[in-house]
């Protein structure tokens, strides 16, 4: 997928990224879970959103597709984020990186945490 974007939007490569990360989505947490995980009716848009952009990728729609299919990425995995950067702060490099006061305001408010006012 990341290749696809370098190569300026290529669709068949972001096509084969698509397949290939909904693939392992499969494989990782099997077919039942990630059924429960996209039919979720809190997550709705979100799960159209995604499959509608990449049904427009396929179609070769790739700039429109990617736009939509990462509002949809963002909807379905959006409450991943706060865990990803608390994980991320304990790392060696990218931690103290993380915890400076100007980073940490905005990468607080991007993941969506309440700031201390």
């Amino acid at each position: 997928m990341l290749l696809g974007v370098l190569m300026l939007f290529d669709s068949g490569l972001l096509a084969i990224g698509n397949i290939m990360f909904l693939a392992g989505l499969f494989l990782l947490i099997g077919i039942q879970k990630t059924y429960a995980f996209f039919a979720r009716p809190q997550k709705l848009r979100g799960t159209l959103c995604f499959f509608g952009g990449i049904l427009l990728v396929f179609v070769r729609w790739p700039v429109v597709g990617m736009g939509v299919e990462v509002f949809g990425f963002v909807n379905l995995f959006g409450d991943f984020f706060p865990v990803v950067v608390s994980f991320m702060r304990k790392l060696p490099i990218i931690g103290p990186i993380l915890n400076t006061p100007g980073v940490s305001k905005v990468v607080d408010m991007i993941s969506g945490k309440k700031l201390p006012v």
